[in-house]
This record gives C-alpha cells, structure tokens and sequence, in this order.
C-alpha cells in the first residue's frame, strides 16, 4: 500500500516559462500508467503466490519471497533512483526503467522454476525503482502553471491508489480466467501490453531535464544498505525452513552491524550521501520512520496471511480469496475519506485511532478463529472492515505528520526515505508474520494459524502506536508543500502514489 509522497526535485530549464509545455497531458498519462503497474504488482503477488507454487513447486518461504523479493529489491534502489536521474537525465533512467520492467514481468510470467521468478521479480523491482522516482519531476516540469499542476497531481492519487486496492481482486480474476490456459502467468503478462504502449508514449512525450554530472552516486552506501538489508530479511524467510541453524543467526547480526555502518557512512559522506545526513539526528522523524516500518509490516503480513489462510487452508479459489478482501478495501476507502474531514480537528490523534482500529479488526479476525476447525468469508468479514478503516484513516495522512518534522531542505530525502521505508517494511511483515503463519501452519490446523499470526499482529501495531506520540501534533500542508520553489536539490526523490 503506498501513500501519496511529496518531493523536491532539481530546479528545471524553463520550468517558470509562462508557454506551457504542449504534450503535458500525455506526460501525466505516462507517469499515471508507471505508477499503476508499479502498484499493481507490489501487491498482486499475494493473491498468485498459492497458485504459482502449486504449478512451480517450492517450500513455503518461496511465497514470501515472491512479494518480498520485489519490495525489497524496491526499497533499496529506490534511495538511489532519483539521484541516477538528476546524473544522467530523468527522461534516460525513466525510460529504462520502463523498458526494464516490461522485460522482467514478461520474464516473470515465462518463468520454468521458482528461482528464475524470484529472481525476475528483484529485478522487476529494481527497475520499478529506477522508473518511479522520475515520475514527480516530469510533472513537476510540465506544468508550470500551479493550478493545472495541482489538477493533475489530483488525478495521479486515484489512478494508483484505486488499482492497488483492486489488486487482490484482479489477480484472483485473471487466474481464475486461465485464459490461453496460462494461470498464474497472466498476472504479469498483462504488464507486457501496458508497458508497450507507455514506451510508445513516453519516447515522443517525455522531455528532456538537465543532466547534472557534477552529483556523483554513492555506490558504496548503496551496496552497504542493500547488503545489510539482505543479510536481515534472508534468514528471517529461510530459518524456519532449515531448522534455524547458526548460520541464521549470524547472518542476522552481520546485517545489524552492516546497517551500523553505512549509517556511519552517510555521516562522513555528506556531499553525495543516500540519506540527508541531518535527517539521522533528527529524532523526531526517525520516531516517524518507526511508525511506517512497524504499521506497514504489520499491515502487509496480516494481508498476505488472510490470503495464504484462504488458499492454503481452506481451499479457496484465488477469485473467492481476492474477494474476501473486499471488506478491507471498502473500509480503506471509508477511512480515508474520513480521514480528511478529521484530520485538522484530532490532529496526531487520528493515527491513534486508525492503529486501534486495525488492531481491534486484528483482534476480531482472532477471536473469531479461535477453538474453530474453519472459517468462511463471512467470518471475516467484521474484522476485515475494521482493519481496512483503520488502515485508511492512517494511510492518507501518516507521511504529511512525520514530514512536519523536518526542514523545506530536507522534504526531498526524506520523503524518499519514507517511501523506501514503506517498502522495507513490507518485507520485513512478509517474512516475519509469514514465518510466524507457516511455522504455526506446520503443526496445527489453518485457523490455528492465522489466529496466532493475526495476535502476533498486535505487537508491531503496538509499537507503532507508542511512536506516534512522538510526532509532530499537526500534519504539513500538502498544498504548503507543492507550492514550494524547487531551489534546493534533493538526493532522494519518492513517488507521487
């Protein structure tokens, strides 16, 4: 799930020119079309996970990977995507990253092995990095005129927001369809004709932006993080499945040390750092990083267990596991509509409310499965409303109250770093509450297993709600934010979705 992220990006030849630029609508519709491909498949996975392991074989850490493997791969280059485009161009990095991921989702659905999928879905990932990042500035040099900007930045929340919720339900369809007797394949072939056309469109479309070849990429601390990052998330996927052996452990503290140092690298690197290295000391807004890793892991792995349970467990078909979510997309909805009207009056207040409602649904979805040998839709469906209100009453307003902690300076990155955390911390949820769900899978029965996992929920959830206090009592003004001149470049650039 990803929240509408503001950013400061380099300042543009002509950008304050009073000529509008001809084709700016068809640039929205390309940034538009990214955007939608990028959400989809962040979450689509979990619907097909089941469904790809039936017909590929693998153990059960290989449905994790299969969602974690993109995300991950995401979050790390996604710190370095924006700064490769102020370097080389953002119409060059945009285009390959398109051109990259259309390649790898048709890698994806031609894949012979569970390996080579997994492996198309990092790299699918890590071109969705390069490609998103971009998306921002290209509106942001388009239209120069503040009001037509803000129309258009209106149609670029929907369009992604709305295709991600409909994930679930899409992915179920497709599969279900088994048109040209394809299956699973079909989730990410539909991306091949839609990224087609966006290349048909942005080559003509997209303009140029000014190279800046002076900004150098610090290759040292993006190994160093993405390192780190893999030496946590690996064994907490593959541990469970080998036994927890040493080996695990050891790997764990090697990515807890290697994070330590490429935060101390940041610090020595200032003049080409990943992260503004002001950003580091600022407790404030890394109490606001706390809440994204903690609330989006836990909503994430609680997504993707709800569906396994179905699958898995109770047999379900993928359309009827994507359409159990429904209560959940219609309370997102519900929340965030909601979440508007309030948000002035409780200020901080809101995400409190929005965490305890998605653990009183967390609860729900428990207390429902317990001493029961199955569980329908219908069972479901009270705890999946509430987890979906809550969850869309904190989705569209988190970013704006941690983003009041820092400096017009520092938005750039560290909106950047949120979005990266955002994704990191979907990992994190896929391979945490995922183990959790397999390990209880093992030795129980299903409702069993969903029942622990969705207490073991309410742990993340807690701690996200105790580092909310620790935020800003008032959220940015978006509109403060967009109506800010761009003087200051930033290394970090997030998307707009």
């Amino acid at each position: 799930m990803s929240t509408t992220t503001i950013t400061h990006s380099s300042p543009e030849l002509g950008s304050s020119s009073s000529q509008p630029f001809r084709l700016r609508w068809l640039v929205l519709i390309v940034v538009m079309t990214a955007n939608i491909m990028d959400a989809m498949d962040s979450t689509i996975a979990t619907i097909a996970g089941p469904s790809v392991r039936h017909d590929l074989g693998g153990g059960a850490s290989t449905l994790q990977w299969i969602s974690a493997g993109y995300t991950l791969a995401f979050a790390v280059l996604l710190i370095a995507g924006a700064r490769l485009g102020d370097i080389f161009g953002r119409r060059r990095v945009f285009l390959l990253g398109l051109a990259g991921f259309t390649i790898f989702s048709a890698a994806c659905a031609a894949a012979p092995s569970m390996p080579v999928l997994i492996a198309s879905r990092a790299l699918q990932g890590a071109f969705g990095a390069l490609m998103i990042p971009q998306g921002f500035g290209f509106l942001k040099q388009v239209f120069s005129d503040q009001a037509e900007f803000n129309k258009a930045m209106g149609f670029v929340g929907p369009a992604t927001g709305l295709p991600l919720l409909a994930a679930p339900v899409l992915a179920g369809a497709l599969i279900d369809a088994n048109l040209w007797h394809v299956g699973w394949r079909l989730v990410f072939l539909i991306n091949v004709p839609i990224g087609v056309i966006a290349l048909a469109l942005a080559i003509p479309t997209l303009p140029d932006s000014p190279k800046r070849p002076g900004l150098t990429l610090d290759v040292s601390g993006v190994w160093l993080v993405g390192l780190a990052l893999v030496a946590i998330i690996y064994p907490l996927i593959q541990g469970r499945a080998d036994g927890w052996p040493l080996w695990t452990f050891a790997l764990l503290a090697a990515g807890a040390l290697l994070l330590f140092v490429f935060l101390r690298h940041e610090r020595r690197h200032r003049d080409n750092a990943l992260i503004e290295p002001t950003l580091l000391s600022n407790r404030t807004y890394l109490s606001g990083v706390a809440v994204i890793l903690f609330f989006f892991g836990a909503f994430a792995g609680l997504l993707l267990c709800v569906s396994l349970y179905g699958q898995l467990g109770e047999g379900w078909s993928p359309i009827h596991a994507g359409l159990t979510l429904t209560p959940m997309v219609i309370g997102i909805i519900l929340g965030m509509t909601v979440s508007f009207a309030l948000v002035d009056r409780l200020g901080r207040h809101l995400l409190h409310i929005g965490i305890l409602l998605i653990a009183a649904g967390t609860a729900g979805i428990a207390l429902t499965l317990t001493g029961a040998h199955s569980a329908s839709s219908w069972d479901l469906v009270p705890g999946l409303l509430f987890a979906g209100l809550g969850a869309g009453t904190s989705f569209a307003q988190l970013f704006g109250f941690v983003l009041n902690s820092v400096t017009m300076d520092e938005v750039g990155s560290a909106s950047g770093v949120l979005e990266a955390s955002q994704q990191l911390s979907t990992s994190f949820g896929v391979a945490v509450l995922g183990t959790i769900f397999f390990a209880a899978f093992d030795h129980h029965l299903p409702t069993d297993a969903l029942q622990v996992t969705a207490w073991a929920c309410l742990v993340p959830l807690a701690g996200a709600f105790l580092f909310v206090f620790r935020l800003p009592m008032h959220a940015r003004d978006e509109q403060e934010l967009l109506q800010q001149d761009d003087a200051t470049p930033s290394p970090v650039s997030a998307r707009a979705s």
